[in-house]
């Protein structure tokens, strides 16, 4: 393999069963299976709420929240982009889906309830990058608060990007952000060092990390061809000089010609 070659995973699924393989990562991962209709009737049943994704989407597009909303199994709300709609019971909600759902893949994922910032949730994008020593190294932790009409916070789809401490200080004093900031940068390499067992060409990771509301980190998903300019969003440009000098090292974007 080409030493500059990045290699790309799009499969959500893929990437999750790798991470799966390591016992340590169990904790980190929401459950995470295989769309039907059996599967998501029992992760409703068990989680009141779950996501249900594109294997292959990107931004995003594609992603509905879908909740329980009554007892013994009746009463139903499902979100796609702005679009909410209900579902006295489960046939019905699922016909209703199958309009969304296509034939090419999807996958159910637990729930997570997001941490708040003025009333709009947000979540975190880790950084993972191959640094000049080509070890894996966190770069960058960054917020990005969704869209209060929205249900994701991807900056394509009306997010905003935040600093980290700036969406975390109503929540957590200043040495605990401290300690959730090292153990998402320890965590981030570890993802990266579990990945790489199967796709040894991955150079960058952008992992999509969910806060819960007792502060436990989720991994929601990983990036494998992130973009470094959200990180330019942010007045203290310093992490997005290291993202992008790395990047430029092992090709993932060009270098500046002087």
């Amino acid at each position: 393999m080409d030493p500059l070659a990045i290699q790309r995973v799009r499969s959500k699924w893929a990437k999750t069963k790798v991470l799966l393989r390591s016992a340590e990562m169990h904790s980190y991962i929401p459950q995470t299976k295989r769309f039907s209709r059996e599967t998501l009737h029992r992760m409703l049943q068990e989680y009141e709420m779950v996501y249900v994704k594109p294997v292959s989407g990107t931004y995003g597009n594609g992603v509905i929240r879908v909740e329980r909303t009554g007892e013994q199994g009746s009463g139903y709300r499902f979100q796609h982009g702005t679009t909410v709609r209900s579902a006295a019971i489960f046939d019905a909600l699922f016909e209703a889906l199958s309009a969304y759902v296509s034939r090419k893949g999807y996958i159910v994922q637990k729930g997570i309830h997001l941490l708040k910032h003025r009333g709009r949730r947000f979540d975190l994008r880790v950084m993972v990058q191959k640094n000049l020593r080509n070890q894996w190294e966190t770069t960058g932790i960054i917020g990005k608060l969704g869209n209060p009409r929205k249900i994701v916070t991807n900056y394509n789809n009306g997010g905003t990007i935040w600093s980290f401490e700036t969406l975390l200080s109503s929540h957590l004093s200043a040495s605990e952000m401290s300690a959730l900031h090292a153990k998402l940068k320890r965590l981030g390499v570890k993802i990266g060092s579990q990945l790489q067992t199967a796709y040894p060409g991955l150079k960058e990771l952008g992992v999509d990390v969910a806060i819960d509301t007792k502060f436990h980190p989720w991994v929601l998903e990983v990036n494998t061809k992130p973009h470094p300019y959200i990180f330019n969003k942010l007045a203290d440009k310093s992490m997005h000089r290291k993202v992008t000098r790395y990047a430029a090292a092992y090709g993932g974007i060009k270098r500046k010609k002087h």
